[in-house]
């Protein structure tokens, strides 16, 4: 017996499309296992684990050093030692149960695009107290907007030029942070 309301034919349609939905989501997965580096194995895991663990440790034993002060009254280390804290922890739970994991990849051409990243924030913070926060933001965010990004030269500009502006803005002139500076 057919009900009524349904227009003949409906539930096919439907079939169909629920089929050539999972026809092109299976193809787009497929596309994404192919393109994905190899599973770089357990060492890796554990060595990842081992130097986000170094570098927690070493992140609270410098914000200890800075002093802590009270909840009431936080001291300029409070809140690094507290997100050096989460790093330890994080970093210890990786290294119990990181040799089960599959989400490591081998080191690859696009491993390189997280070290320039993190050598562009080395060179931020070791210029920030020389000539202030408006010269090396502006060329952290012009290097990773359109050598990272991709984007293009007058988008980076413009984007670097305007953020640069707004953290001036918000950091400096609103919140009166006593961030070092040029202007």
């Amino acid at each position: 017996m057919t009900d009524p309301a349904k227009p003949p034919g409906a539930e096919p349609e439907h079939a169909a499309l629920a089929t050539d939905l999972q026809e092109e989501a299976d193809r787009l997965q497929a596309e994404l296992d192919e393109a994905r580096p190899p599973h770089a194995g357990p060492i890796s895991q554990i060595a990842a684990a081992v130097v986000t663990l170094a570098v927690g440790v070493f992140g609270a034993v410098g914000s200890y050093a800075l002093g802590l002060g009270k909840l009431t009254q936080p001291g300029p280390g409070l809140w690094p030692f507290a997100i050096s804290v989460v790093i330890i922890v994080l970093s210890a739970v990786l290294l119990v149960t990181g040799r089960g994991l599959q989400d490591t990849e081998r080191f690859s051409r696009s491993s390189l695009l997280t070290a320039v990243g993190l050598v562009t924030l080395v060179g931020l913070a070791a210029l920030l107290p020389v000539i202030g926060f408006e010269i090396p933001s502006l060329l952290l965010m012009f290097i990773w907007l359109r050598f990272l990004g991709k984007e293009s030269w007058r988008s980076s500009i413009v984007i670097s030029i305007c953020a640069v502006a707004a953290f001036y803005v918000l950091f400096v002139v609103l919140l009166q942070i006593p961030l070092p500076r040029l202007i």
